[in-house]
């Protein structure tokens, strides 16, 4: 299901920031090779002395933006196989530079999608200040570290949304690792009422309802979404 809507491209303004980073890196690497060889010539103690002391490999900083552009692009591509409803990739937030990875409506409800690559690592849920690991506070934990933020960063992508469409419309919020060092069986949670999962098993929750009776109209919720939400 497509709409008219303006779909956006998946993890184009990623793209941008990588490329905008990237020749920023470059001409810092020029600049420092050139005041190397304005002090020591251009000849082979000059070649030396920049060989040894400019380091042109790509900062993290700025390869991370790539790799989660790509994150971007292999959660869009399952979302756009399912065709019961539109997903809409890439959203800016008015009045600030960040911006909604996926927005995907379907005829049972809207749902926020978040994509993180993180390649290796395992998203767990923990209970903090419960008993014997019930209880007490839900947190998000990644390779042991504690990463409420993406919670908390999702769940207010929601309620931009919510404020939208209305709050008769329902809306969720998913945080959707690619590449995540997930078990062999299950692995899927909810946290703080996120769901966090892979894409496929997002796409199993998103496919999970689809006999249900629809409650939204979707091209007119992703024409809505579209035009107060506008493409990166």
């Amino acid at each position: 299901m497509t709409g008219s809507a303006d779909r956006g491209v998946a993890g184009e303004s990623a793209r941008r920031e990588y490329e905008r980073r990237t020749k920023r890196d470059e001409r810092r690497v020029l600049q420092q090779k050139a005041d190397i060889h304005a002090r020591w010539g251009d000849g082979l103690l000059g070649r030396f002395v920049a060989a040894v002391t400019v380091d042109d490999t790509p900062r993290s900083r700025t390869t991370v933006w790539a790799v989660g552009a790509a994150g971007e692009e292999t959660v869009a591509a399952m979302l756009d196989s399912i065709e019961t409803g539109t997903a809409l990739h890439d959203r800016k937030i008015p009045g600030s530079r960040a911006n909604i990875d996926h927005i995907f409506v379907s005829p049972r409800g809207v749902w926020v999608v978040d994509a993180k690559k993180y390649v290796g690592k395992r998203p767990r849920l923990s209970h903090e200040g419960g008993v014997f690991g019930f209880g007490g506070t839900e947190r998000l934990r990644i390779a042991g570290r504690a990463s409420d933020r993406l919670v908390d960063g999702v769940l207010g992508q929601a309620q931009l949304v919510t404020a939208a469409l209305g709050h008769s419309v329902p809306v969720s919020a998913a945080l959707c690792f690619v590449d995540a060092d997930w078990p062999l069986f299950g692995g899927a949670f909810t946290v703080q009422g996120v769901f966090v999962g892979s894409p496929k098993m997002l796409r199993k929750r998103l496919t999970s309802q689809e006999g249900d009776e629809p409650v939204i109209d979707v091209d007119w919720a992703s024409a809505r979404l579209a035009r107060m939400l506008p493409s990166a």
